[in-house]
């Protein structure tokens, strides 16, 4: 548990698994989330209503990039500072945000403890454009989840990982080559081991402990 100062915060990303499971992360940090967007637009009455400390924003969107949309967002909630999330992250990119009253960029693929710390400095003052690539993820104890996932068999990572992208049973076992039972059987092997009830706790449990990326999907456990 962070000894940082509790901040309120709004979430706002259209992976919506992506959203909850940092939604989980701030929470378990000390901060309070006030609320959770899949679209600028649907920030916008979460921003007037709580009036946050910081909003953390996905850069894009179906409907065009939280910097095209950044003059409603800060009018929405004039006292929130904003910070984007991208996973690339390039300079005209940051030049734009900051011209835009960005107050800091956080990558995407950084450890949960990096975006803790954006938007730790943020809220002391600071304009944080420093994170433009993920540093690499230091040394860290196996979790529990992370030895769980020793035990998953390739069959069963390719469903995690393809649960985590959104894919239903249905299309699961279309892509694999299955039956919808065998299918399954596999997502209820996965939800068993990593001892969960359903597909979104094993995604959120996943992406929580490192196996895998809810923005690509890909399989980071080693």
């Amino acid at each position: 548990m962070r000894v940082a100062a509790s901040m309120r915060v709004v979430v706002c990303d259209d992976h919506a698994v992506f959203a909850d499971s940092l939604s989980l992360v701030l929470a378990d940090a000390g901060h309070a989330v006030v609320g959770v967007a899949y679209s600028p637009e649907g920030a916008l009455p979460a921003l007037r209503e709580h009036r946050p400390d910081v909003c953390l924003i996905d850069l894009h969107f179906p409907s065009g990039t939280a910097l095209d949309w950044m003059p409603r967002l800060r009018a929405a909630a004039p006292g929130t500072a904003f910070v984007v999330l991208t996973a690339f992250l390039e300079e005209p990119v940051v030049k734009a945000g900051l011209a835009a009253g960005v107050r800091g960029f956080a990558h995407k693929g950084q450890q949960a403890g990096d975006v803790l710390d954006v938007l730790d400095r943020v809220a002391a003052g600071e304009v944080v454009a420093d994170r433009a690539a993920p540093p690499p993820p230091p040394v860290r104890p196996r979790s529990q989840a992370q030895k769980v996932a020793q035990f998953l068999t390739p069959r069963e990572r390719e469903v995690l990982t393809r649960l985590a992208r959104g894919e239903s049973t249905q299309a699961l076992a279309k892509a694999m080559g299955v039956t919808r039972s065998t299918a399954r059987s596999h997502v209820q092997s996965v939800l068993s081991k990593l001892g969960v009830h359903s597909q979104r706790e094993a995604v959120i449990e996943a992406a929580r402990h490192g196996l895998v990326s809810v923005e690509t999907g890909e399989w980071l456990a080693g």
